[in-house]
């Protein structure tokens, strides 16, 4: 028999009103899971499915609908004070860490400025993902004529970049951020470009946003070798009487620092590099052999009868693997992420598309199964030999540092910095002449710790190189040797070191010149004078001086600690007392201009600019 409160309940009226207030919850729930964001939190949230942890870049209204929602997402800020240092930040924290680095700019000037620093950070091959704004939608893609703050943003930057695309509407922004994403992991790493217009970025929009993980929508491993590849691989090695291995940056991408040396130890193999891969093996291993070291590098490129080359393009500054400076017979293993450069310079005798360190991985355990094949004895004496070479070079080189005179001979500034860093702080080297000296007088012995512009030679790049490394490794001092010419490009951002309290080392080495160019045009205007008196009066160059900046006190009116050394006596208590401070330090290095202009192996620099004459 029914309670009375159920027959109230069951009466029609009470009914209608029941399935009223279900609709009416339904439609709220409804309402509730239909969130509302701007177009640039779709962006910020995605990132963070990425484990994106530092963005750089400085903030504009045209993209608040993005900054403003970082740190919601965990996501930290750090701000430079020019665009074109947000891009070399985010390149120098992507070397660092192997993680990817995304910078921002805003539309027309903001993105004008980062132009350079894209530019650079493609050509270098570090990964980044840059997140530009764009006038609104249907004043431009395309410009309707006059419109303010426009100009072509996607079309210039795909020019260089790997990928750049603009965003027509706010449900696409998934879907590109994607592509944009996959691009950044596919193939050489470089610069990705998404555009997004200021409406769609700061508008509010409801929908059903699904955020995707990462292995959804893009690879998360790179593809192995086959076993045949690996089995050719080593009997080939295993057959060579003097194998090498030349290393690039794409072993540095791959961070397969401990398997290079584990297979370079177990052949008993000399690792060569390019100037870009210098630090993917440490050098305190005799198998090592710096590229500073460039006449027994020719030597040994010549004597090797096969050369496994690890993500290196043999490029230019590896003279295209051709001969006088490489074996034209010796055969080619080539093993590299991008199936466009194998075979591309040096022809080879097994190409093969693959991760650097998944390579090496597998190489190793089937070379472990086969020592007892290796002829190591035949080998280590012909290692033997270069590394007497490379010893007696060295030491002919550390002849520059008995020169005690005032001011200071540049060898003394990397040569100190070398002892007193920690043997696991990022360096960097910047400038013409400077970058040379720095790269001569230091020995890298943690992988992955050299920082400059190697195949772009950008002169300033390195004031924020050093700022991307601090972020990346903040509990390090970090060193930047720079000259003063390059440093004048970007001296603001010391301020930014200051207010993010990275503790930036910068050593600014004053020849109050363009050393380099003024180099070349000495031997252009007077070659004999040149020679005989090593310099020409100032008279005769051509605006290639340069007036003083006194660095020092220029870093302390931003709040940085300041010193000036010209004695190279006195250089270590001036780097021991910046160090102490624990804060950004600007040490100002008078070095005798002469001896500055006269770096060492500037003979190689130059007879790089020329085709070799070798096949």
């Amino acid at each position: 028999m029914a309670s009375r409160r159920t027959e109230k309940f069951l009466k029609p009226q009470m009914l209608k009103r029941s399935i009223e207030n279900y609709l009416k919850n339904l439609t709220k729930n409804r309402s509730d899971y239909m969130a509302e964001m701007t177009g640039g939190e779709i962006v910020a949230k995605m990132l963070a499915k990425e484990k994106i942890q530092k963005l750089f870049g400085i903030i504009d209204g045209t993209y608040f609908g993005f900054y403003s929602k970082l740190q919601k997402e965990n996501i930290d800020l750090i701000t430079p004070r020019h665009e074109t240092s947000a891009a070399h930040m985010a390149g120098a924290y992507a070397r660092l860490t192997g993680n990817l680095g995304v910078c921002m700019a805003s539309n027309g000037p903001g993105v004008a400025n980062i132009l350079p620093g894209l530019v650079v950070e493609q050509a270098e091959g570090n990964r980044v993902l840059v997140v530009t704004s764009s006038r609104r939608t249907g004043i431009m893609y395309p410009d309707r004529g006059g419109t303010y703050q426009c100009f072509d943003q996607t079309g210039t930057i795909s020019q260089f970049a790997k990928w750049s695309e603009a965003v027509p509407s706010v449900d696409r922004i998934p879907e590109l951020m994607r592509m944009a994403l996959r691009k950044c992991y596919e193939g050489r790493p470089g610069v990705v470009h998404i555009d997004i217009p200021e409406n769609i970025m700061n508008g509010k929009f409801k929908g059903n946003f699904a955020f995707q993980e990462p292995h959804q929508y893009r690879i998360t491993d790179n593809p192995d070798p086959s076993e045949k590849q690996v089995a050719h691989a080593a009997d080939m090695l295993l057959k060579a009487k003097f194998p090498i291995i030349h290393a690039g940056s794409g072993v540095i991408h791959a961070q397969a620092y401990e398997e290079l040396e584990m297979v370079a130890n177990l052949l008993q193999s000399m690792v060569t590099t390019s100037w870009a891969g210098r630090g993917a093996m440490r050098e305190s291993n005799h198998l090592n052999m710096p590229m500073v070291h460039i006449e027994v590098n020719n030597k040994i490129r010549n004597e090797a009868d096969l050369v496994l080359v690890l993500g290196s393009r043999l490029g230019e500054t590896d003279w295209w693997g051709k001969a006088p400076y490489w074996n034209s017979s010796q055969e080619v293993v080539q093993v590299d992420l991008d199936p466009s450069i194998l075979g591309a310079n040096k022809p080879v005798s097994l190409a093969v598309q693959a991760d650097i360190k998944k390579f090496l991985t597998k190489l190793y355990e089937h070379l472990v199964k086969r020592k007892d094949e290796i002829e190591l004895e035949q080998r280590k004496t012909t290692i033997e030999k270069f590394v007497v070479e490379k010893e007696k070079h060295r030491a002919k080189l550390n002849q520059k540092l008995d020169d005690m005179d005032v001011p200071m001979n540049p060898a003394h500034v990397a040569s100190v910095c070398n002892e007193l860093f920690p043997i696991d702080s990022p360096i960097v080297a910047d400038g013409g002449n400077t970058a040379i000296w720095a790269n001569f007088y230091s020995e890298i012995n943690t992988p992955c710790t050299l920082l400059s512009t190697f195949k772009f030679g950008m002169l300033g790049a390195g004031m924020a190189q050093a700022l991307g490394a601090a972020a990346a490794k903040p509990e390090k001092p970090v060193c930047c040797i720079i000259g003063d010419g390059a440093a004048g490009f970007h001296p603001q951002e010391i301020e930014t070191a200051v207010r993010n309290n990275m503790q930036v080392i910068y050593l600014v080495v004053c020849d109050k010149q363009w050393g380099m160019v003024k180099m070349n045009q000495n031997f252009s205007l007077r070659p004999v004078k040149t020679v005989v008196k090593k310099s020409l009066d100032e008279h005769e160059n051509i605006n290639s001086d340069l007036g003083e900046i006194e660095f020092d006190k220029l870093a302390e009116s931003m709040g940085a600690h300041g010193e000036r050394v010209s004695d190279p006596s006195e250089l270590r208590k001036a780097v021991e007392r910046s160090l102490e401070t624990g804060k950004c330090a600007v040490i100002h290095v008078d070095v005798d201009p002469v001896k500055h202009m006269w770096a060492p192996g500037l003979k190689y620099f130059k007879d790089m600019h020329a085709e070799p004459k070798g096949k």
